[in-house]
Protein backbone atom coordinates (compact mmCIF):
# COMPACT_ATOMS: atom_id res chain seq x y z
CA UNK A 1 0.00 0.00 0.00
CA UNK A 2 1.31 3.41 -0.98
CA UNK A 3 1.36 6.25 1.49
CA UNK A 4 0.26 9.67 0.36
CA UNK A 5 2.35 12.60 1.40
CA UNK A 6 0.52 15.71 2.45
CA UNK A 7 2.52 18.85 2.04
CA UNK A 8 1.68 21.80 4.20
CA UNK A 9 1.12 25.04 2.35
CA UNK A 10 0.78 28.54 3.71
CA UNK A 11 -2.53 30.38 3.88
CA UNK A 12 -1.24 32.78 1.25
CA UNK A 13 -0.49 29.89 -1.16
CA UNK A 14 -3.92 28.38 -0.52
CA UNK A 15 -5.59 31.74 -1.12
CA UNK A 16 -3.75 32.20 -4.40
CA UNK A 17 -4.80 28.78 -5.65
CA UNK A 18 -8.48 29.17 -4.73
CA UNK A 19 -10.49 32.06 -6.22
CA UNK A 20 -13.14 31.88 -3.47
CA UNK A 21 -10.57 31.90 -0.67
CA UNK A 22 -8.64 34.67 -2.40
CA UNK A 23 -11.78 36.83 -2.51
CA UNK A 24 -12.48 36.13 1.17
CA UNK A 25 -8.93 37.07 2.19
CA UNK A 26 -9.02 40.31 0.18
CA UNK A 27 -12.40 41.28 1.67
CA UNK A 28 -11.09 40.64 5.19
CA UNK A 29 -8.05 42.81 4.48
CA UNK A 30 -10.26 45.58 3.09
CA UNK A 31 -12.62 45.39 6.09
CA UNK A 32 -9.63 45.69 8.45
CA UNK A 33 -8.27 48.64 6.46
CA UNK A 34 -11.65 50.38 6.65
CA UNK A 35 -11.74 49.77 10.38
CA UNK A 36 -8.30 51.33 10.77
CA UNK A 37 -9.50 54.35 8.77
CA UNK A 38 -12.51 55.03 11.02
CA UNK A 39 -10.82 54.14 14.31
CA UNK A 40 -9.71 57.74 14.99
CA UNK A 41 -13.36 58.83 14.63
CA UNK A 42 -14.51 56.38 17.32
CA UNK A 43 -14.50 57.59 20.92
CA UNK A 44 -11.79 55.65 22.82
CA UNK A 45 -14.36 54.01 25.11
CA UNK A 46 -16.20 52.49 22.13
CA UNK A 47 -13.22 51.14 20.19
CA UNK A 48 -13.19 47.79 21.99
CA UNK A 49 -16.89 47.29 21.20
CA UNK A 50 -16.64 47.62 17.41
CA UNK A 51 -15.20 45.03 15.00
CA UNK A 52 -15.06 45.00 11.20
CA UNK A 53 -17.60 42.78 9.50
CA UNK A 54 -18.29 41.60 5.95
CA UNK A 55 -18.46 43.77 2.86
CA UNK A 56 -21.31 43.19 0.42
CA UNK A 57 -21.13 45.50 -2.57
CA UNK A 58 -21.31 49.07 -1.31
CA UNK A 59 -22.58 48.02 2.14
CA UNK A 60 -20.17 47.37 4.96
CA UNK A 61 -21.16 45.76 8.23
CA UNK A 62 -19.79 46.64 11.64
CA UNK A 63 -20.16 44.11 14.43
CA UNK A 64 -21.05 45.74 17.76
CA UNK A 65 -20.76 43.99 21.11
CA UNK A 66 -23.95 45.33 22.72
CA UNK A 67 -27.04 47.49 22.17
CA UNK A 68 -25.73 50.43 24.20
CA UNK A 69 -22.62 50.70 22.03
CA UNK A 70 -24.72 50.26 18.87
CA UNK A 71 -26.96 53.19 19.77
CA UNK A 72 -23.91 55.43 20.22
CA UNK A 73 -22.22 54.22 17.03
CA UNK A 74 -25.43 54.77 15.04
CA UNK A 75 -24.98 58.55 15.45
CA UNK A 76 -21.47 58.32 13.99
CA UNK A 77 -22.40 56.39 10.83
CA UNK A 78 -22.80 59.43 8.51
CA UNK A 79 -19.32 60.67 9.44
CA UNK A 80 -17.84 57.16 8.98
CA UNK A 81 -19.43 56.83 5.54
CA UNK A 82 -18.26 60.27 4.42
CA UNK A 83 -14.74 59.65 5.74
CA UNK A 84 -14.44 56.32 3.94
CA UNK A 85 -15.67 57.87 0.67
CA UNK A 86 -12.97 60.55 0.93
CA UNK A 87 -10.43 57.72 1.27
CA UNK A 88 -11.70 56.19 -2.00
CA UNK A 89 -13.92 53.36 -0.78
CA UNK A 90 -17.34 52.82 -2.33
CA UNK A 91 -19.45 52.91 0.84
CA UNK A 92 -23.10 53.76 0.37
CA UNK A 93 -24.18 52.38 3.73
CA UNK A 94 -22.77 50.96 6.95
CA UNK A 95 -24.95 48.39 8.64
CA UNK A 96 -24.69 47.47 12.32
CA UNK A 97 -25.02 43.93 13.64
CA UNK A 98 -25.26 43.54 17.39
CA UNK A 99 -23.88 40.38 18.92
CA UNK A 100 -26.68 38.77 20.83
CA UNK A 101 -26.12 37.14 24.16
CA UNK A 102 -28.65 34.96 25.84
CA UNK A 103 -29.03 34.93 29.63
CA UNK A 104 -27.12 31.63 29.64
CA UNK A 105 -24.07 33.00 27.81
CA UNK A 106 -21.46 35.23 29.30
CA UNK A 107 -20.99 38.60 27.55
CA UNK A 108 -17.91 39.03 25.36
Amino acid sequence: MQRRRHLAISLEQAAQSSPALSLLVSQAREANARMKAIEPLLPPGLRHSVQPGPIEGSTWCLIIKNNAAASKVRYLLPSFEAHLRTKGWDVARIQLKVLSTSPWQSPL
